[in-house]
């Protein structure tokens, strides 16, 4: 069934009462929650002339804090694409003991403050902890690192790759996998004939939550990275700090930089995750 602009179902069946109330309702809301906060930071980069507000966006100190939020981003939702189907593919297909432990650990990052988070990951990796002492023997350093950063970043967005996939994975028909065993399949034909034309489109859609979240993610980041510029200073920390600096324009400037290069990324991935559905 699908419904159009007009209130009114394309196709015979069943037919929401109210279309064009909920859909006022939903626009007022969504025009208040997203697009009037939008409006007002673009309105406020808007103060400033346009030498003003390439010389704000494109310094160099920016152009360097961009380069470390979206490459880290970046792997950071690559690592947790991977790792959250394979804990997925354990969870559903496998018996797997306290089960319900599991499940509560994976949506940990949601309820947990990532300042919480932050300050954790740093005691935890730092010279003296329980992990950093061991890396930092065989010469490897993680807290005020670009490394830092990625395990920040993973720690936080893992559990969009994995709740993703789950619900896939659920209902998929194993008759289909015993046919192609019987067939002669080997299992790699099978998970890449089957499996992974099934689930790639959850596991691009968790791959766009955990980028979208790791890159606008704060507060687990500065504990942990040092907060050194041109070598660990993300870019929603140099808003922070234009912020505190009381250069408002140069921090809506930059802001509005990054909402419109992360929108057109995500636009793009949804577009992607569409046409796979679409071949699918």
């Amino acid at each position: 069934m699908k419904i159009s602009w007009s209130g009114k179902s394309k196709t015979r069946g069943f037919r929401l009462p109210g279309f064009g109330i909920s859909m006022g309702i939903t626009w007022l809301y969504i025009s208040i929650i997203l697009l009037l906060p939008s409006a007002g930071l673009f309105l406020k980069a808007s103060e400033v002339s346009f030498d003003e507000f390439w010389k704000a966006v494109f310094s160099l100190r920016a152009l360097k804090s961009y380069q470390i939020s979206f490459s880290l981003s970046l792997l950071s939702a690559l690592v947790n694409t991977i790792m959250g189907f394979i804990v997925a593919w354990v969870l559903v297909r496998y018996r797997v003991p306290f089960s319900g432990l599991f499940d509560a650990l994976i949506d940990l990052p949601f309820a947990l403050p990532t300042a919480v988070a932050g300050v954790s990951l740093t005691w935890l990796y730092g010279p003296n902890g329980w992990i950093g002492r061991h890396l930092e023997s065989i010469g490897i350093k993680v807290v005020h690192t670009p490394l830092g950063i990625i395990i920040a970043l993973i720690f936080v967005s893992f559990p969009f790759a994995v709740r993703t996939v789950i619900p896939v994975l659920k209902e998929m028909d194993l008759e289909v996998e015993e046919c192609a065993r019987c067939l002669g399949a080997r299992r790699w034909q099978i998970f890449l004939k089957i499996i992974f034309p099934t689930v790639f489109p959850a596991l691009l859609t968790g791959f766009t939550l955990s980028f979208a979240r790791a890159l606008g993610e704060y507060g687990s980041v500065i504990f942990i990275s040092g907060n050194q510029p041109f070598k660990t200073e993300i870019a929603p920390l140099l808003v922070a700090i234009k912020l505190e600096e009381y250069e408002y324009t140069a921090c809506a400037s930059i802001a509005v930089f990054l909402m419109t290069v992360s929108l057109l990324i995500l636009i793009f991935l949804n577009i992607l995750e569409s046409f796979s559905k679409g071949e699918r």
